[in-house]
């Protein structure tokens, strides 16, 4: 047949069969239908009429036990209720029966400036009646016994104020002040004014033995740090070469430090120092149990300068100052403690950092 527009479809309707035993009259269906007139329900293949059987739920109940049969009770549903909506009463009718005299009516509570009252069918003007509190509906004149008062209050909603589903939709200027947040996740946080949280906003890392090997990496310092300290706590080398700090981004840079040391001996000599390969941290000899620490900040643009001290617990008393810098070609991730020959194992102490 010729049609205009999409071409029509169709379902089948949604069925329910059943087993009649003579006995059972409740059966449970696999939806809930309207009412019974929703139902075309037919027992043995005879039709049912509605007043023979009614609906509550997902629950059929027949006024008589249906015959034994396999399968011989068929419901087939006209008409399903919709699911997973929720409704919302936009008016409210309240019907009264007034007595002699009566002028104050109490209807449900209802949004002052949303009400219409009715008398005996007529709707009455603002002039016959005051609704102002939200509760009680007065009539200017007393009603006449019998009269029929009908009040329809309004629901009334408003999205002036709603806040977007959107990213970024909540500004500062929506939250609540001394807010709590749950276990949050910051990415590169910036704070204006005074820091009063409970919890310190400089992270340590996990300290190290410094017991072997010719180097300690601390690796995986976040982006956004700025200032990253190097604490050194009883370290010694087998050897007599200068303990040195480098730092890198992807891998450890070796060259181009701008950095001086001045040392101190307890025999009141003193030695100064330069170097381009890391930040010097300590003079000493083998066994020399160095403390102490370097403190780098970001200058800008992946430059970092530092500056530090630390004593050589030995037999000289040696005590050094460290200060420089190094340009490096991306973002820090890592710092190296090594010596500047790179041979020398460490074999005592214990190394750790912080970021912030």
């Amino acid at each position: 047949m010729p049609y205009i527009g999409q071409s029509p479809s169709q379902v089948a309707f949604l069925v329910d069969t059943f087993n009649g035993n003579g006995s059972t009259t409740t059966f449970t269906t696999s939806v809930a239908p309207a009412n019974a007139a929703s139902v075309l329900v037919a027992i043995s293949g005879v039709v049912q009429d509605p007043s023979t059987y009614g609906v509550s739920g997902n629950t059929i109940t027949f006024s008589a036990a249906p015959p034994t049969g396999t399968g011989n009770i068929s419901c087939r549903y006209l008409g399903i209720p919709a699911s997973g909506v929720t409704t919302t009463a936009y008016s409210t009718r309240t019907e009264f029966t007034a007595t002699a005299g009566q002028t104050t009516f109490t209807p449900p509570s209802y949004t002052v400036g949303f009400i219409q009252v009715y008398r005996n069918g007529v709707l009455l003007g603002s002039a016959d009646y005051t609704a102002s509190n939200g509760t009680t509906v007065v009539l200017t004149s007393g009603a006449t016994a019998g009269d029929l008062v009908t009040t329809i209050s309004f629901y009334v909603s408003s999205v002036l104020n709603a806040i977007p589903a959107t990213a970024g939709s909540v500004g500062s200027t929506y939250l609540a002040p001394n807010l709590t947040l749950t276990s949050p996740t910051l990415s590169s946080p910036t704070i204006n004014g005074t820091y009063t949280g409970g919890t310190s906003l400089i992270t340590s890392g996990t300290a190290v033995a410094s017991t072997s090997g010719t180097s300690i990496d601390f690796t995986g310092i976040p982006s956004w740090a700025k200032r990253v300290t190097v604490m050194l706590n009883g370290v010694s080398t087998n050897g007599s070469s200068i303990v040195q700090i480098q730092l890198g981004s992807g891998s450890v840079t070796t060259t181009g430090y701008i950095t001086g040391a001045q040392n101190f001996y307890a025999n009141n000599a003193f030695q100064i120092a330069s170097s381009t390969s890391g930040f010097l941290f300590s003079d000493g000899g083998a066994t020399d149990a160095r403390s102490g620490a370097l403190i780098l900040n970001l200058l800008g643009s992946n430059t970092w300068v530092g500056i530090g001290s630390a004593t050589a617990i030995a037999a000289n008393g040696a005590g050094t100052t460290t200060q420089g810098s190094i340009a490096l070609s991306g973002t820090l991730d890592r710092v190296r403690i090594t010596t500047v020959n790179g041979t020398d194992t460490f074999d005592a102490g214990s190394i750790n950092i912080l970021y912030e």
